[in-house]
């Protein structure tokens, strides 16, 4: 990402996010000290090459068979709590990371805001008595919504009933009652082009999106038969693990076939400059969609007056400040 800034002659800071740093919930009922000792383990590695944005995910702990909304998330907010202290100890001095925590796995039952408030009492609760803070700036929520969107036997992604007013409703209890920025919406990058104007307006802070762009890549048309047989040949026999009973194989590949992603990235990457061309400007023409619907342009200056970043020999690696080769000004 720091290469892509400076080839493109960006300057100023970068946001990276680490997502989904998420408990297996089977890993962590046989071994819930390993499992949690692998989270911690990838969260110094984010922390070390300059993500700054970390989303904690113990929502998959949440047990909806628990007499009470308290019970039901108490594992989730106390794990989150003791995740978030462990950023905290270790973030670089001068900098606060953002923390973002999960209410509900995303595909499974849609959140309200009375399990917000349990969350979140819970984990300003646990927070205090583990003597940290501040503890975290966002809050993800189930809306309707599922990664990658929910696939059908030919591929295809079927049509996503979104609850926006719940969406609506989280956002402002987070922002009102708790000090948050507001809810997060996972799982958007399927969703119909005229639903993404509606998430300003329920004021959601953040939105997940990365299905859609990987999707326009590996299905351009300009992109060589031969590397998209490879790809999935690749994803049939190193990911038919995850090949769920039932499961056709083209909803088999498209779930699984981010894995592919690190494996093949220097093969994308030597593509033919025309074919890149050809898949750059149809990522170039949804980025700007989205920019638009989600009202992120003219953001700029709101940016430089409230982030400035500081470059220091003493702080952990900072990949969160680009400065082009040209412009000495932008790295202070």
């Amino acid at each position: 990402m720091t290469a892509a800034a400076l080839r493109e002659g960006f300057t100023g800071p970068l946001f990276i996010q680490g997502d989904h740093v998420q408990v297996n919930a089977k890993k962590y009922a046989t071994d819930p000290d390993a499992e949690l000792n692998a989270l911690r383990a990838l969260i110094e590695e984010e922390l070390h090459a300059g993500f700054y944005n970390i989303d904690v995910d113990t929502s998959t702990l949440v047990d909806l068979s628990k007499p009470n909304l308290d019970e039901q998330q108490r594992t989730n907010y106390e794990r989150a709590a003791e995740l978030t202290k462990f950023i905290r100890d270790r973030e670089p001095d001068g900098v606060t990371v953002s923390v973002g925590a999960e209410i509900g796995e995303v595909g499974g039952k849609n959140s309200d805001v009375h399990e917000l408030k349990a969350f979140m009492e819970g984990y300003n609760r646990t927070l205090q008595r583990l003597g940290t803070s501040p503890g975290i700036s966002k809050i993800s929520v189930q809306t309707g919504t599922s990664h990658g969107g929910v696939v059908l036997p030919d591929g295809s992604i079927a049509k996503v009933q979104l609850d926006l007013a719940a969406l609506k409703a989280l956002s402002q209890d987070a922002r009102a009652k708790y000090g948050l920025g507001g809810a997060v919406q996972h799982g958007a990058s399927t969703l119909p082009p005229e639903a993404f104007s509606q998430f300003p307006q329920c004021e959601a802070v953040e939105i997940h999106l990365a299905t859609n762009f990987q999707t326009i890549v590996m299905d351009h048309p300009a992109l060589p038969q031969e590397l998209r047989r490879e790809v999935n040949e690749w994803v049939k026999r190193e990911a038919k693990e995850e090949w769920k009973k039932g499961d056709t194989e083209e909803q088999f590949i498209y779930k699984s076939r981010k894995k592919a992603i690190g494996p093949f990235k220097q093969r994308f990457w030597d593509l033919p400059e025309d074919v890149r061309a050809k898949i750059g400007a149809d990522l170039e023409q949804t980025f700007a969609f989205l920019f638009e619907q989600l009202r992120v342009k003219g953001t700029r200056g709101p940016t430089d007056r409230y982030v400035k970043p500081k470059l220091d020999s003493h702080a952990a690696p900072r990949a969160a400040l680009v400065s082009a080769p040209d412009d000495a000004e932008a790295g202070e």
